[in-house]
């Protein structure tokens, strides 16, 4: 089976990627997911949250949801607004934010590849999630939301990719956040064929974002098999829709940490405690950190800089040294007394997107005592994560641009 392949892509007829795209359907709340599908019948949200379309309170993994979920997407298949593509093809996908743009390849990764490790992960997944995600797959018989890949930057593949970005393109959008989503489609066979060579050969692929959608990808593939009795390996089944970008062109954020409390301790008590293992010096401005081993503090409306002592980061372990367990290892555990922030309450994580000022507003008002932002985690400290089999802290990474839901889905027809 090969690594990857090109499939006949379910989009927006032309003209309608604007009214169908819409943000992952991770990214939103219950409240601002209806708020966005006010006047827009089409937004592919009434597929990836069709709870939008049933009466406020309802539980988001009722059986219903998954009914409404596959009723929208016949509805708008019947109504032309999206459509099947006549043959297989790869899709050129681009973002841009700002003065960032990536480019990569939309198509079908191989389940086979996830299950045996040459599509690699990095993260646990949550049953609750995983359920969900395979309920909404089989209801829709399709995936609907792309699991973001990366490959290992490669010259070959970005010098195609290029040539395919100078054609006619089949979407133009600006969504929110002023990030403008473009796509081309690639239906000649022989640049079908190259592209596929040139994976093959790569030793892997990293799940970037889309660790549930990934693992229920595999679960579908798992049961349809058993109970295909002509099962071949070739069946759509067998592949799960992905975008796929070289490393280098990946964006990731910070991923700051915010704490309800200083674990009964008084404020200059807790300073005295973080000198320890830190160099603490005020801060006149806000603080973003500018290299591992620095991060930044808000603390009764005062920022200040923490500097690690060399001392305390760790040599070789690729998940030790991130710069997150830094402050995990060293502050918010022996400190603070979290030592495990995927179930403590007291932590909460704040996305790079919302800025310092979104670290300020939430202590300022006091829902929490005290605000670190972090060094973003860099892609290759991540592949360096997944390549040793091992899984990084929870709420690491914050990648954008973000992808759109609705400019293609994989059916498995």
């Amino acid at each position: 089976m090969p690594l990857i392949r090109a499939f006949p892509g379910l989009r927006p007829v032309a003209g309608r990627a604007a009214d169908v795209a819409a943000p992952p359907y991770d990214v939103l709340n219950a409240v601002e997911a209806r708020a966005q599908v006010e006047g827009r019948p089409w937004s592919f949200l009434h597929i990836s949250r069709p709870e939008v379309d049933l009466p406020e309170g309802t539980d988001p993994y009722a059986d219903e949801v998954y009914v409404k979920a596959a009723e929208n997407l016949t509805r708008m298949r019947r109504q032309e607004v999206l459509a099947q593509d006549a043959q297989p093809c790869y899709y050129v996908y681009r973002l841009s934010m700002g003065k960032h743009v990536q480019t990569g390849l939309v198509a079908a990764a191989s389940v086979s590849a996830y299950d045996r490790g040459r599509i690699k992960k990095h993260e646990f997944t949550r049953p609750v999630k995983e359920d969900d995600r395979v309920r909404q797959i089989e209801a829709l018989n399709a995936q609907t939301g792309p699991v973001l890949l990366v490959y290992p930057a490669q010259r070959s593949v970005e010098e195609i990719l290029a040539k395919v970005a100078e054609r006619e393109l089949k979407v133009d959008i600006t969504a929110a956040q002023g990030v403008r989503h473009q796509l081309w489609a690639i239906a000649d066979p022989g640049i079908i064929e190259g592209l596929s060579r040139d994976f093959e050969v790569m030793k892997a692929l990293y799940v970037a974002d889309g660790h549930h959608r990934s693992a229920a990808a595999s679960r579908v593939a798992a049961s349809r098999g058993a109970a295909n009795p002509e099962h071949t390996g070739d069946e759509a089944y067998n592949y799960f829709l992905s975008v796929i970008f070289p490393h280098d062109q990946m964006q990731i954020l910070p991923y700051n940490r915010v704490v309800r409390d200083l674990n009964r301790l008084e404020a200059p008590v807790f300073l005295q405690r973080v000198a320890e293992r830190f160099l603490v010096e005020t801060s006149d401005t806000p603080l973003e950190p500018a290299a591992s081993g620095e991060f930044g503090m808000y603390l009764d409306r005062q920022w200040y800089r923490l500097r690690l002592d060399p001392r305390y980061v760790p040599g070789d372990d690729p998940v030790s040294r991130l710069d997150i367990s830094l402050l995990a290892d060293n502050l918010i555990d022996p400190v603070l007394g979290i030592r495990d922030p995927r179930r403590d309450d007291r932590i909460d994580f704040v996305g790079g997107i919302r800025g310092l000022d979104g670290l300020q507003e939430r202590v300022d008002s006091g829902e929490m005592r005290v605000a670190f932002s972090v060094f973003p985690t860099r892609m290759e400290d991540l592949m360096a994560v997944a390549d040793a089999d091992e899984v990084m802290p929870p709420k690491s990474t914050w990648f954008e641009p973000k992808l759109a839901d609705g400019l293609v889905s994989h059916l498995l027809d």
